[in-house]
């Protein structure tokens, strides 16, 4: 099958490599240059666009890979945007993490060019995309599920279809702003323990057979934290995205969630602190400025430990 594909980061580099791998021509595409060119060193079999519309061109399905529903939108747009190579019938399914008004907006711009759209963002972080093990949240018609699933289970084990077009988009962040509250939780209560003497490690090994065990505390605190290495390759300014988008649902349907609501402050703090290309992970460096307890190291205060 030939498919086309928009956003080569690291997320998209090893989901294009599975579809390759399967025996398909893939044309795929992204903005940034060093992107096209790692894509080249690790998926050799790719062919790499000038534009977005070539990777549209012919394509039956093409996937987006991209930070927001405004990058999804741009991409669309234009003389050499992806919209303009895509033919009717053509599928899209953004696995993008966008904005669920934002995604049915674009959805029925599509429809009116004959073009259909699935959202399906996606859970499992790049371990699962380099291990084909993502969990696909998708929004769209059953059909348009049934004629993506195939590709799909390439690069997942799990796809769970939740509704019309923008659900998806709507259970991602669901699931995103469940983990970016789990993850500052995490590491308040982990700095109590530290500022009376646990050891962090020892802490995170009981979290782990406990009540408080989590997605973060086993495959994410121990690996980029506890390390003071900080290398996950999530950017601390997308889950700021995705809790805002959250926050703005949460308004839309008359909600009050308090911790929503401080959760958000607490991710723009942490972003407006380190920058926004700073990893996720970083969120800890922020909790040890500001209270001078860090999570990392032989000290519990210090500028070595908290910087």
């Amino acid at each position: 099958m030939k498919i086309g594909f928009v956003g080569a980061g690291v997320m998209g580099i090893p989901m294009i490599g599975h579809l390759v791998q399967a025996g398909h021509e893939v044309t795929a595409f992204d903005a940034a240059p060093t992107s096209l060119q790692r894509l080249r060193e690790r998926v050799p079999g790719a062919r790499v666009g000038a534009h977005a519309r070539e990777a549209g061109e012919s394509a039956e399905i093409v996937f987006t890979m991209l930070p927001n529903g405004r990058e999804v939108r741009r991409c669309l747009e234009g003389p050499k945007g992806l919209a303009a190579g895509l033919a009717q019938g053509t599928l899209l399914v953004d696995t993008s993490s966008s904005e669920p008004p934002a995604t049915r907006e674009t959805a029925a711009w599509l429809a009116a060019a004959g073009v259909r759209m699935l959202d399906a963002p996606v859970s499992g972080a790049v371990e699962g995309a380099e291990a084909a093990e993502l969990v696909f949240m998708v929004g769209g018609d059953a059909s348009d599920l049934d004629r993506a699933r195939p590709l799909l289970e390439r690069m997942g084990h799990t796809i769970i279809h939740l509704g019309p077009v923008g659900a998806g988009h709507l259970m991602k962040t669901v699931n995103n702003l469940a983990t970016a509250l789990t993850l500052a939780g995490t590491l308040e209560a982990m700095s109590i323990g530290k500022a009376g003497g646990l050891d962090p490690s020892r802490m995170l090994e009981v979290l782990n057979v406990s009540t408080g065990e989590s997605f973060v505390s086993r495959c994410k605190i121990g690996q980029h934290i506890l390390p003071g290495s900080f290398g996950d390759p999530f950017r601390l300014a997308l889950m700021f995205k995705d809790v805002s988008i959250a926050a703005q649902e949460a308004a839309t349907f008359g909600l009050d969630l308090p911790m929503t609501a401080r959760g958000r402050e607490v991710w723009s703090d942490a972003t407006a602190a380190l920058g926004e290309e700073a990893s996720v992970m970083a969120l800890a460096r922020w909790y040890a400025q500001t209270t001078g307890v860090a999570l990392w190291g032989s000290e519990s205060s210090s500028d070595e430990s908290a910087g």
